[in-house]
């Protein structure tokens, strides 16, 4: 195998040199290519572990997600993986199951400096265990401390949503979700959608079902019952939009004939395969990229953001009028 001497020896540079290309450290544009040159010719690789005891550094990064089975983290934590590799990091994958205690223990793991840094998908209690000294990233919720957030800018996500309802005819418009135990980034997209109908001079109104949501499509059904004239709604996400959809279908009413319905995420069921419901596109790759960067400063001891809210966009479906 090749070692590290070999390749400073083909690239013409000192021991030194390439272990800063390897590094990441500062040298020249023209220095870094010849020692990449060796590296491929050679075939050489680094030796991480010993890289790691000698930079106090795992180069691991724990991902902690609810689930594993939602395409929205599915997707997310593609992108999150494909950024920290170009980095030379791995990405360790935690499926909380939305469950505290296990959320606690990945902490632990980088307080054991068992990994570098964490990025979070949390809607736990661990507020007091998140602190500025803690290389932590959380996405789509905001802790009351200095750690880092990253999340879509979900108070314009409810009021483009409302708008374009609005633009596409309905009269009365309701917003339909669930209400998480903690406050999260995501709960702004009922205050934007009530917002921005008030301001249309609208009819609106909601329902929020507490999480873990029980009798869901009955709750749904009952709620359209109390308000039969509505023609409008927006989903907290896709899968939400696809339940109201089917219990509509249940009550002998078409969309978007009948109702129109906009969701928030903008998933894909499965690769290649078109959005099936008019949404709020979140934008996942470039949360992904923020989130990794803002972890890699804040383990470089970089000052960093603290509050990233990214662009949404409107993507448009079969569950409203006019669709392409």
């Amino acid at each position: 195998m090749a070692t590290m001497k070999d390749v400073a020896h083909l690239a013409g540079v000192g021991v030194g040199t390439v272990s800063r290309v390897i590094n990441n450290g500062q040298v020249k544009a023209s220095t870094r290519q010849k020692v990449e040159e060796a590296i491929a010719q050679l075939n050489y690789e680094p030796d991480n572990y010993a890289r790691g005891l000698k930079l106090q550094k795992t180069f691991v990064v724990a991902l902690i997600l609810p689930t594993v089975w939602h395409p929205f983290y599915g997707e997310f934590a593609y992108h999150v993986e494909n950024e920290l590799a170009k980095l030379g990091y791995k990405c360790m994958i935690c499926n909380s199951d939305g469950r505290s205690d296990r959320e606690l223990e990945y902490i632990k793991m980088m307080q054991q400096n068992k990994v570098d840094g964490i990025i979070a998908l949390t809607y736990s209690d661990i507020d007091p265990y998140i602190t500025s000294a803690l290389p932590f990233v959380s996405v789509d919720r905001h802790f009351s401390n200095e750690a880092v957030s990253v999340s879509a800018d979900n108070m314009g996500a409810g009021s483009l949503a409302a708008e374009t309802l609005v633009t596409k005819g309905c009269q009365n418009i309701a917003y339909i979700g669930g209400k998480a135990k903690y406050p999260t980034e995501v709960g702004k997209r009922q205050l934007g959608f009530t917002e921005k109908s008030e301001k249309l001079g609208v009819a609106n109104t909601f329902l929020l079902m507490s999480e873990p949501i029980h009798d869901m499509e009955g709750q749904i059904e009952r709620f359209f019952k109390e308000n039969p004239t509505l023609d409008g709604i927006f989903a907290i996400n896709d899968f939400m939009a696809l339940d109201i959809i089917r219990v509509l279908n249940h009550m002998g009413k078409s969309v978007p004939e009948d109702v129109q319905i906009i969701g928030c995420d903008g998933i894909r069921m499965a690769a290649e395969r078109p959005i099936v419901v008019s949404t709020i596109r979140q934008p996942l790759e470039q949360m992904a990229i923020t989130s990794v960067t803002s972890l890699i400063g804040l383990m470089n001891k970089e000052d960093v953001p603290t509050y990233n809210v990214l662009p949404i966009s409107y993507i448009e479906g079969s569950s409203t009028k006019n669709s392409s």
